[in-house]
């Protein structure tokens, strides 16, 4: 009897592992999740076709303390409070994904679902910047909300309203905005032209305020601190803005004055990788005044890929990048995007990165983008999916206020302190399918502790899954085109067919 019970536990576990080393993900079904999480964060009247179905409308009197109209936006993660620079961030990559995968998100199905995200970020900032050198950058008390643990269509904290302007700059949020609508009016010229050219305006009109008024912001601290400066923002601005109108007084805004760092991580904080990256691209495509760009973003990567002898970041054991133990997912998504749209700029010209005597090709970059994502969805030595709907075993204690608390649930004599006792310290599984947000993911250990009352693991952020967008864009492609095609057979497991290695 014994020996069958062990035959049974050894079977069991070797079947668990089995699955796990053996998965192949449905990229495409990770994307449209990763993409309905994002609607879960909407704020305002939401539109008919909402899908998340458990959310309702919320904080439509935002901005009447202050006489103006800030409905809208988005909540970044799992508290009430509209915090304007990630914010910001999180559409500008939307934006980057629409616009250097557009193919990819249209083939997958979710074009118009991404450019609708993208608008109820930019009509928000229209909003929020319709009077000249003045931009509204938070509503909601932080430390008020993070001693309430209401969902948003109940919230019970104030809506104070925190602004930018000529007395109080904020030069990091500003030219983060100008960003989001510069990137977001490319991405809109086809589609709504006069849209688009709104956007622009309103784009310059921001970055002019951001230069002009230098100064940072530290009114989100201690949650959205910027640690880096400004600078890096400014020169971000300034890429996005000549992209859009290919005015070169931003490319000399560009090269004269504006400085570049070599950096290891790309964030909501950090822009210096991601706009070297963007540059290179130029650079490839005839603006040889560009170098210095390109070989930053080489240097990036010889940083950053576990082959290069100069390699900093700590991989844990599992493989996964780990820089921070808060919300580390964050950097886990970024540096997929930025390694997937390096490898695609190597491929299409031809080159490599060279760290030292280790020379990187397109495909090493992409099998390690890849093996990033793959872990996020199950291939990691917990055998989990980090994404909540998604693939085996993921999270179901989000750390999330509208998904912990059910939709018919009577809040009207709740106080602040009950509602961690009914909604928080509850081992209960959320009622409410958080469908696609990434979580913050394992410590440096691989641990990954499935609590609500552990944010640091299961906390979502808007910005994690926009860094997603692109990489899994891409992977639901070449699993639809490229290995469909020469891995008719289940030679496709062994990761090899007739035309060579699946990278």
């Amino acid at each position: 009897m014994a020996e069958s019970c062990y035959l049974f536990i050894f079977l069991a576990l070797f079947s668990t592992f089995w699955l796990c080393v053996n998965s192949r993900f449905d990229y495409k079904d990770a994307l449209t999740k990763s993409i309905i999480f994002l609607e879960a964060q909407r704020s305002g009247k939401l539109p008919l076709d909402h899908r998340p179905p458990w959310r309702g409308d919320s904080a439509l009197d935002d901005g009447k303390e202050v006489g103006v109209d800030l409905v809208g936006g988005y909540y970044d993660s799992g508290d009430n409070v509209k915090f304007g620079f990630p914010m910001a961030f999180t559409v500008t990559t939307m934006a980057w994904a629409a616009y250097f995968y557009e193919h990819e998100i249209k083939d997958a199905g979710e074009l118009n679902n991404l450019l609708d995200g993208i608008r109820w970020g930019t009509d928000y900032f229209l909003k929020a910047s319709a009077q000249p050198n003045r931009l509204y950058v938070q509503v909601g008390d932080p430390k008020m909300d993070h001693e309430c643990w209401m969902k948003p269509e109940c919230m019970k904290t104030p809506r104070s309203v925190l602004e930018i302007n000529q007395n109080r700059p904020g030069t990091e949020i500003a030219a983060e905005t100008a960003a989001a609508l510069a990137a977001s009016s490319i991405v809109f010229r086809r589609v709504d032209h006069c849209y688009a050219e709104m956007l622009l305006r309103r784009a310059k009109m921001l970055f002019r305020f951001a230069d002009e008024h230098q100064g940072t912001f530290d009114g989100a601290c201690p949650y959205y601190c910027s640690y880096s400066g400004y600078n890096d923002e400014l020169l971000w601005g300034a890429a996005w803005l000549f992209i859009a109108t290919k005015d070169q007084l931003y490319l000399q805004y560009i090269n004269e004055e504006t400085t570049s760092a070599v950096v290891n991580e790309f964030s909501w904080d950090l822009k210096y990788a991601g706009v070297q990256v963007l540059l290179s691209q130029l650079y490839w495509e005839g603006l040889k005044e560009l170098h210095t760009f390109q070989q930053q973003a080489d240097a990036y990567i010889c940083a950053v890929h576990p082959d290069s002898p100069y390699r900093q970041p700590f991989i844990t054991p599992g493989g996964l990048i780990h820089f921070r133990d808060g919300a580390n997912s964050q950097y886990v998504t970024s540096t997929a995007f930025l390694f997937s749209v390096y490898s695609d700029l190597l491929a299409r010209h031809n080159v490599q990165v060279v760290c030292g005597a280790k020379t990187l090709t397109h495909t090493d970059l992409m099998r390690f983008a890849k093996k990033q994502m793959d872990y996020l969805l199950g291939h990691n030595p917990a055998c989990r999916s980090i994404m909540v709907g998604f693939g085996h075993n993921p999270p179901l204690h989000a750390h999330h206020r509208g998904a912990s608390i059910p939709v018919n649930a009577s809040t009207e004599n709740v106080t602040c302190g009950m509602s961690f006792a009914l909604w928080f310290n509850t081992d209960t599984p959320n009622p409410n399918e958080l469908t696609g947000a990434i979580l913050g993911g394992p410590n440096r250990t691989d641990a990954f502790v499935d609590s609500r009352t552990n944010s640091s693991c299961t906390e979502p952020g808007t910005y994690i899954n926009s860094l997603a967008i692109g990489v899994l864009a891409k992977l639901a492609y070449r699993a639809k085109h490229h290995e469909s095609r020469c891995c008719a057979c289940d030679q496709c497991h062994r990761k090899t067919c007739t035309s060579g290695k699946i990278s």
